[in-house]
């Protein structure tokens, strides 16, 4: 098949490499820079397994600043950009099946059907982690499809034949189920990382061992060892996001814990800059602002959070991220060097420990108390 995907952003980029293996991609995207990028196999992402897919394998795909071209004669398509892109395509190319995989608000896609006068939507929840996008495509957990005809089964089978795990388990339901099922399963991943973050809190306050408690809470199996790492707040691309989604969706309906989990997110990064600023620096370093490694994803990261308290409180801040080309951010300096940030910062803050601080570990504040990306 001719396969358009509407954009190269972390979803639309990794989903456009899985499908490529076995059919042609061709992705519009309106950033010249990124479309040229692509065009000479390299990723505009931070990610290594994206990197390497596209320096090293035979793939026939192709980006391009031309809609016309990408959207006339594809068979399926997914978009970010929804409305105006599906408007598009339904002058360019209107038998073809749209598929979007983007974040949207439940009962989307069957209002969009009724407004934009088409039944050839259909709605795909993605679950992908930062960091981790292509893996997941690679290895999916499920497959959900919000359509029950032929041509669900059909979009399955394009998914599964560019996977490499086997024997995925494949839903086909309505689509404003589906787009219940993303809000919720990361409104509940949400609930965990705040609930691992507020243990690590009562710990810290009551002079107990955070990593001993977790690990002993964590052997039960009704609980499991993941999303059990403690980090400076819930941030990202889809967690809290989703979870104020599905609490303008609920609303009108008698709820506390979801109310309470967008909550939580400000008390720990509350927590967290007092915690840095009890240290009495004169300077406190952020080491890089993204939200994990082999990741240059900077939206709604949470040592941002704690960054802007720990300046509001007249804290001097510098920030070390190689990601950036800007001279400052939020009016901190950018160093863009581990050794310059050592030599001038006496408090260093990362979202995650790193072998680069390894020297400096004792003027270092984390909560990383696993490592890694968990």
């Amino acid at each position: 098949m001719k396969i358009a995907i509407g954009g190269t952003g972390y979803v639309s980029l990794s989903l456009a490499v899985l499908l490529v293996q076995r059919n042609e991609v061709i992705a519009p995207d309106i950033v010249r820079e990124k479309v040229a990028l692509l065009n000479q196999k390299q990723s505009p992402i931070e990610n290594t397994e994206l990197e390497d897919f596209l320096a090293h394998k035979p793939l026939n795909f192709r980006a391009t600043l031309d809609k016309e071209e990408a959207f006339a004669g594809a068979d399926y398509f997914n978009t970010t950009w929804i409305e105006s892109v599906i408007r598009d395509l339904m002058v360019i190319n209107p038998q073809a099946v749209i598929v979007i995989k983007s974040t949207i608000p439940v009962g989307y896609t069957e209002r969009a059907r009724a407004t934009l006068g088409t039944g050839n939507l259909i709605f795909s929840p993605e679950f992908l982690r930062d960091g981790l996008a292509l893996y997941d495509n690679l290895y999916p957990s499920q497959i959900v499809i919000g359509e029950r005809p032929e041509r669900a089964e059909i979009f399955a089978d394009l998914l599964k034949k560019g996977a490499i795990k086997q024997d995925i388990p494949t839903l086909f339901i309505d689509s404003t189920e589906a787009e219940a099922i993303e809000l919720c399963s990361n409104t509940y991943l949400a609930m965990r990382v705040t609930y691992f973050n507020e243990l690590d809190t009562h710990a810290g306050q009551h002079g107990l061992n955070p990593h001993q408690i977790i690990n002993g809470v964590c052997l039960d199996p009704r609980i499991g060892a993941h999303y059990n790492s403690p980090r400076f707040g819930c941030g990202g691309y889809c967690l809290p996001e989703d979870t104020k989604g599905l609490l303008a969706n609920c609303s009108h309906m008698p709820q506390n814990l979801i109310h309470d989990i967008v909550e939580s997110n400000g008390t720990r990064k509350d927590f967290i800059a007092n915690s840095v600023l009890k240290r009495d620096p004169k300077v406190v370093g952020i080491y890089r602002r993204v939200m994990k490694t082999e990741s240059d994803n900077f939206r709604a990261s949470s040592i941002q959070g704690v960054m802007k308290r720990i300046k509001a409180k007249a804290g001097q801040v510098i920030v070390d991220e190689p990601a950036m080309y800007e001279s400052t951010f939020f009016n901190s300096m950018v160093v863009n060097d581990p050794p310059e940030l050592k030599w001038c910062a006496d408090s260093i803050v990362p979202s995650r420990m790193t072998n680069h601080l390894v020297d400096v570990a004792d003027n270092v504040y984390t909560r990383d108390l696993f490592g890694g990306n968990a």
